[in-house]
C-alpha cells in the first residue's frame, strides 16, 4: 500500500488529504477514498522516531477526473470527529501563508469547520481548515475562530462581504486577525500586502468573484432582430445624357379562353307558391288578433 518515488506518481492524479486524527491509518484512507474512484497508492508520511503519521497523507487515484470528484465529495468530511482537508497535492505545495487571516466572531454553537469552509471559500482558496476555538473539556465552541486565505483579494472579499451577516441567526464580525506575539497588531498590513504582491505563487490563488459588482449587462429585446432592416437608400439621380430603361410592364400571358360557364345546382328546397297559385280547397290563414 506504500507508494513508490515521487516521481513516478502522476502528481495530477495525487490528493492531499489533511487534518488526520492520530487513529486514521493507510487501511481507513484506502476503504474511504476507493469510494470516489480506483486508488492505485496511499501514503502517509511517518515521523522516523515514533513511527507515527504527522497528520496528513497523499492518495494517488488511477485518473485526474477521479481525483477531482474526491475532492469535491470528501472535503471537510469528519473522520474520528475532525473535518480533513481535501485538495490536490500540487496545489497544497504551491500554497503560501501571506498573512491573510481573519477572525470571525460572535459564531452560533451550531455553526462547525465544515459550514465555515463552505462559506467562505467561495472567496478563495483557504489553505487550512477553518480553526474554530473550543473548550478542551466539553468540545463546545467558544463562538470565534479562524480562517486563512492564500491572497488578501480573497480576505478583503470575505470582509466586504460577510462582515454583519446572519449565519445560523446571528450576525457574525469578520476582521482581520491578530498577529501572534506582536503589541495589537492586525493582519493586513501594508508590508504584508507588498511581500505578497512580489510573491508569483500567491497569484495563482484569485478569489472567484461571482459576487462583485459588474455592469448590468444591456438585455436586447426579442423581437429586436425582426426590426432591424436595412435603411432605404433612394437611387441617384440619371445623369445627364442617359436614358433610363423604359419601364417594364406586366408579363404577358398567352391567351388563355375563359371556363365555360355552367348552370347553378338546383336548390335544395323549391320556394313557396304565391297566394295566387293556391288550390281553392287550401283555407286561407286565420287573421291575426290586434293587440
Amino acid at each position: 500500500m506504500a507508494s513508490g518515488p515521487i516521481a513516478e506518481r502522476n502528481q495530477d492524479a495525487t490528493i492531499y488529504v489533511g487534518g488526520l486524527d492520530e487513529k486514521v491509518t493507510e487501511t481507513l484512507l484506502w476503504e474511504l477514498f476507493v469510494q470516489a474512484g480506483p486508488v492505485v497508492n496511499v501514503h502517509q508520511p511517518k515521523d522516523r522516531v515514533t513511527q507515527m503519521h504527522q497528520g496528513y497523507g497523499f492518495v494517488e487515484f488511477l485518473g485526474e477526473e477521479d481525483a477531482d470528484y474526491a475532492i469535491k465529495i470528501m472535503n471537510m468530511i469528519k473522520l474520528y470527529g475532525k473535518p480533513i482537508r481535501v485538495n490536490k497535492a500540487s496545489a497544497h505545495q504551491k500554497n503560501l501563508d501571506v498573512g491573510a487571516n481573519i477572525f470571525i466572531g460572535n459564531l452560533d454553537p451550531e455553526v462547525d469547520e465544515k459550514l465555515l469552509y463552505d462559506t467562505f471559500s467561495a472567496f478563495g482558496v483557504i489553505l487550512q481548515t477553518p480553526k474554530i476555538m473550543r473548550d478542551p473539556e466539553t468540545g463546545n465552541s467558544k463562538g470565534f475562530a479562524f480562517i486563512n486565505f492564500a491572497s488578501f483579494e480573497a480576505s478583503d472579499a470575505a470582509m466586504d462581504a460577510m462582515n454583519g451577516q446572519y449565519l445560523c441567526n446571528r450576525p457574525i464580525s469578520v476582521s482581520y486577525a491578530f498577529k501572534k506575539d506582536s503589541k495589537g497588531e492586525r493582519h493586513g498590513s501594508a508590508a504584508e500586502r507588498l511581500l505578497a504582491a512580489q510573491n508569483p505563487l500567491s497569484h495563482s490563488d484569485r478569489p472567484h468573484q461571482l459576487f462583485a459588482d459588474a455592469p448590468v449587462p444591456q438585455m436586447i429585446p426579442m423581437n429586436h432582430h425582426m426590426n432591424m432592416m436595412p435603411p432605404f437608400v433612394p437611387p441617384p439621380p440619371p445623369s445627364a445624357g442617359h436614358i433610363p430603361n423604359p419601364p417594364m410592364g406586366p408579363p404577358a400571358f398567352p391567351n388563355i379562353p375563359p371556363p365555360p360557364l355552367q348552370a347553378p345546382p338546383p336548390p335544395l328546397h323549391p320556394p313557396p307558391l304565391p297566394p295566387s297559385s293556391w288550390p281553392a280547397s287550401f283555407p286561407p290563414p286565420p287573421p291575426q288578433p290586434y293587440f
